[in-house]
């Protein structure tokens, strides 16, 4: 059913059904409050390697979360396999929110602040998750990560639009994937090895907080889009 919708209702580009990307004029070319976005080749290169590093560590660190919670909260936590399955049905149900809301938000406060802010918020859930704190802590953990689990990868998106225009910005969002995917193979991998060396999780949900971290501190020095730099 899912692909006959598709194939009825989709399309590979505007021009298809007459339109235009928004914010697009009839020359093609991108504008924003009157003016035109320029992006040199270097620089956008090198935007996208930044942002892909960014977006590495939310591929290394979420998917180790994802992997290891509920393993974590059963054998480290003493949780029943129920118990500890439920709060993972809550993380699904919160994600449904997490992307419009830190979408909105960015849109807001800027995709720099935004990414800051969320990678902030993950390493307050993971160092939750880690630290030998009471079981309310976890809870506040399972519910932090559910409510910021899919803000990383919709900043990205409208980020990816916002550097490199609409016609450029599916290439370059399927190269800073690239990192992303790099980056769930990593994650769980390293935490598993630590797991086995140190016979519990909290090592693995340490080095995510501290990941994630550094991220927040990269995501402060991502330059704004040239536009932006020539509508201030």
């Amino acid at each position: 059913v899912v692909a006959v919708v598709a194939l009825v209702l989709l399309r590979n580009d505007p021009s298809q059904k007459g339109l235009a990307p928004l914010g697009e004029n009839k020359d093609g070319q991108v504008v924003k409050d009157g003016a035109l976005r320029h992006v040199s080749g270097k620089a956008s290169q090198r935007t996208m390697v930044y942002l892909g590093c960014i977006y590495l560590f939310f591929g290394a660190t979420y998917s180790v979360y994802v992997t290891f919670i509920v393993t974590a909260l059963v054998n480290d936590h003493g949780f029943g396999e129920g118990a500890a399955g439920s709060f993972w049905a809550v993380v699904g149900a919160l994600s449904i929110f997490s992307g419009p809301l830190f979408g909105g938000l960015s849109d807001r406060i800027g995709r720099r602040k935004g990414l800051m802010m969320a990678y902030i918020l993950f390493a307050i859930a993971y160092t939750l998750a880690a630290a030998p704190l009471p079981k309310l802590f976890l809870y506040a953990s399972i519910i932090m990560f559910g409510l910021i689990v899919w803000s990383i990868p919709t900043i990205m998106s409208a980020a990816v639009g916002d550097y490199m225009g609409p016609a450029q910005a599916v290439r370059a969002l399927g190269f800073i994937t690239l990192f992303f995917g790099a980056g769930q193979i990593a994650g769980p991998a390293m935490a598993g090895f630590l797991a086995d060396v140190t016979g519990s999780f909290s090592a693995g949900f340490w080095l995510c907080a501290a990941l994630t971290g550094l991220a927040a501190i990269l995501s402060f020095f991502l330059k704004p889009p040239a536009v932006e730099k020539f509508l201030k």
